[in-house]
Order: C-alpha cells, then structure tokens, then sequence
C-alpha cells in the first residue's frame, strides 16, 4: 500500500524568520501523524537553514512513525546519522545557493564515495536511499553503490504539469511521467525501493500514485502550504486520501 511521508523543513522555515522557537517541527510531526502520515522527513542542511540539529534529535526520541533524514553524503551528516539511527538516510545533492534541492544526486560521477557513505549507514543499521533524476545509469549506479530504495525526482514532472495547464495528457507532461515510471520499473526489477517525491501537489500527485510498485511519496511543501488554511493534520489527510483513491485505481 502506498505511504505518505510529510517533509516538515517550512515549519522550521517559518520559525528560523524570526529566528524562535515557534513553530516546533516536533508538534508539526504530531499533527502530521494524527493526520495519517507513514513518515516523517527533514532536511538537515549544512548550513542549517531551517532544521536544526536539535529538531532531529528530539524527533528521533519523540515520533512514533519512521523517520526520513534528507542528508548531503559528507562526513558530518554521516557522522550525525550514525548516531540518531533514523529508519532512512536519503542522500541529496546539496549547494547553498539553491532555494530548495533542483536535481538529483549525480551517482555515476561519485561511485567509489559513495558506496563507502552508503556501507556506513548500512552498518549502522539504517536504511540508505538516493534522491536521483530518473535516468537509467544513475540508477544503475545506485544499485552498484549498494542503496535499498531510489527517490525519483518529480520536479521535472510537476513543473510540466505546472507550466502546460494542468493537462496530464499533455505530450510533454505524458514524457516525463514515462520516465518515472521507466525509472520506477528499473529500480523495482534491480531489487530497490521505489519511492518518488519532489514538487509534488494536490493538483498533481494521482499520476505518480498511480505509477506501477511506487512505494513513497515524499511531499512537504504543498502540505505545509496548505496547512495555512486548512491545518496541517486536515491537509495531510487530504493529500493521502488523493494517493489512495490513485493508488486504489491503479490496482
């Protein structure tokens, strides 16, 4: 059946504006929670932008639903990883410049690297995932390095779906969800977890929960956003009854 895990980074964002201690991440989860979410994702950055080391150690001791930490594949995160064991380490791409990550991890170029990162977060216990473009040697590549689950990018997808009317039998909408769901095929028959996330919305997300053994949608901002108007455990709720009416379908 397919989960929902909740990216709560822009409840940090609204409490790193003024620099606080309001809104909590903590209580974000719990709501997230109660509203149905299977997960929960953050983003430590390295330059701690929103997520703060504390906000993950006190999810890690409070959440009762697993935990996803988005992480740069540098010595510091592994380091900080090894020790909260969350239930997945997901490897990004990182630049400071970026508003939010634009593009998935380049494996191929990094391959020896990365599989040490890789077999490390495996000792330690913790399920490793990659955040990558669907691009067939970029999974391959995963495979190689030894992650258990594959995160396929949906911006290029979602900014589409954006951009050409919100039409999902628009030719250029209908060309990027082939190669999610090429790229989930892929994943699925080299014995990964295919999850898929990124820029995902209420207006765009059944396509993708429809995609043939998608396991996870990892979605943060669209909640969050919604959150404003309707409260976040209501907005989570939504956004997962959307997946299962997909998902059900699909079936």
């Amino acid at each position: 059946m397919i989960e929902l895990g909740v990216n709560i980074d822009h409840v940090a964002t609204l409490r790193q504006a003024r620099r606080t201690y309001e809104p909590d991440p903590v209580w974000a989860a719990v709501e997230a929670h109660l509203g149905g979410a299977d997960g929960i994702t953050v983003h430590l950055r390295e330059d701690r932008r929103h997520i703060q080391d504390d906000d993950v150690r006190r999810l890690r001791d409070l959440v009762h639903i697993k935990l996803n930490l988005e992480m740069a594949a540098t010595p510091e995160m592994v380091e900080i990883a090894c020790s909260l064991k969350p239930e997945m380490a997901m490897l990004v791409p990182e630049g400071r410049h970026e508003v939010t990550t634009e593009g998935g991890l380049d494996i191929v170029s990094q391959e020896a690297r990365l599989h040490g990162v890789v077999s490390r977060l495996r000792d330690a216990g913790i399920v490793t995932s990659v955040f990558i473009d669907a691009e067939l040697p970029q999974i391959e590549a995963a495979a190689r390095i030894g992650a258990q689950v594959c995160e396929v990018h949906t911006g290029p997808y979602a900014h589409a779906f954006h951009g050409l009317g919100r039409d999902r039998e628009s030719q250029a909408v209908v060309v990027e969800l082939d190669k999610v769901r090429a790229g989930g095929k892929l994943i699925r028959d080299l014995g990964m977890r295919f999850n898929a996330g990124h820029a995902l919305n209420y207006a765009n997300v059944q396509p993708v929960a429809e995609l043939p053994g998608v396991r996870e949608l990892h979605i943060g901002h669209a909640i969050v956003s919604r959150s404003v108007f309707v409260g976040l455990r209501e907005a989570v709720r939504e956004m997962k009854q959307l997946m299962r009416e997909a998902a059900g379908r699909a079936a």
